[in-house]
């Protein structure tokens, strides 16, 4: 019989549409410390990552699986070059993520243009202080790096609040909500242009430390950041330079490199920084959403042999 292995904490109704979208498969939900290596080892597909999953498979001549529908819009987490030979379709989980991760983006920027980072310090401290200057975000640009799905929800809330809005992605595809966008042979026009740069970009050999003490050098002086994409796209170095220098107003970190963040690192004690610990994407949606993604691409699994909805390109890493 043909298996299905899903490694999220799925309600029962959620089971059982997947259950219902599948007949006659044996479909198996476990967390992944409680699920034998021979049950995985015998998946043709597998919704979710986890390490385990990679220890069945490795040193495998070959494998049933087929196909990896991921729990996250980035894949730098997978064994990706293992997968390839094997001849597994990965799909991501992109278009889950847009709304909290936007909204994450926004509960920093309003923070910071607002200073409630610098309130919730001074309450900690029980002391009634108020900060010099208080800003808006209306009036202001955005550039959105990585104007991806997770970029147009960005974008759409940022003229929302009356911003102009910027955007760079690889194609340089015009997209909803962004007001002009450009190819990445454009970044460093539109850091210049911008009062809050907001960075979205996934971890490829492409994007690696793209944001440098060059391109830090060339944003607009007191410009806000936000890192909702990979830490790794960030020299940290050069961040906590810029932040130091006064070069960067503020910058808002979900996401870090080294992550998690070690106790001792000086981003800790910087005034200008707000620091989550990888939690954007998180949502009490999030296990709704991802459920109607994995049927929706299992359907097509089963008409067509393919998922159809965010496939893996292995040779640009998402």
């Amino acid at each position: 019989m043909r298996t299905i292995v899903a490694l999220f904490g799925f309600a029962p109704e959620q089971e059982a549409a997947i259950r219902e979208a599948a007949p006659g498969w044996n479909v198996v939900f476990a967390k992944p410390k409680e699920i034998g290596a021979d049950v995985l080892r015998s998946a043709e597909i597998v919704c979710g990552w986890h390490p385990v999953v990679a220890s069945a498979l490795e040193g495998a001549a070959e494998s049933p699986l087929r196909w990896v529908q991921t729990g996250s819009a980035g894949v730098d987490n997978l064994p990706l070059a293992e997968l390839e030979r094997l001849g597994v379709t990965v799909t991501t989980a992109s278009g889950v993520h847009p709304v909290p991760m936007a909204e994450t983006a926004f509960a920093m920027l309003l923070a910071f243009t607002r200073n409630l980072h610098l309130a919730v310090r001074n309450q900690t401290e029980r002391r009634w202080e108020r900060a010099e200057t208080y800003g808006e975000l209306r009036g202001r640009t955005m550039g959105v790096v990585g104007a991806g799905q997770i970029g147009s929800e960005v974008a759409r809330l940022a003229r929302a609040f009356g911003m102009r809005t910027l955007g760079v992605r690889r194609s340089g595809k015009a997209a909803e909500h962004i007001d002009r966008m450009e190819s990445f042979e454009g970044l460093d026009g539109v850091l210049a242009e911008s009062d809050v740069v907001v960075n979205i970009l996934p971890d490829t050999p492409e994007t690696r430390r793209l944001f440098d003490a060059d391109r830090f050098a060339k944003m607009k002086p007191g410009a806000l950041f936000v890192n909702i994409g990979r830490g790794a796209s960030v020299d940290t170095d050069a961040l906590l330079e810029a932040l130091r220098s006064g070069r960067l107003a503020g910058a808002g970190l979900d996401v870090v490199d080294p992550e998690p963040l070690p106790e001792d690192h000086p981003l800790w004690n910087e005034d200008n920084v707000i620091l989550t610990p990888h939690i954007g994407g998180n949502t009490d949606s999030y296990k709704e959403r991802l459920a109607e993604l994995f049927i929706a691409n299992l359907r097509a699994y089963l008409e067509t042999g393919r998922p159809d909805r965010n496939v893996v390109d292995y040779r640009l890493r998402y």
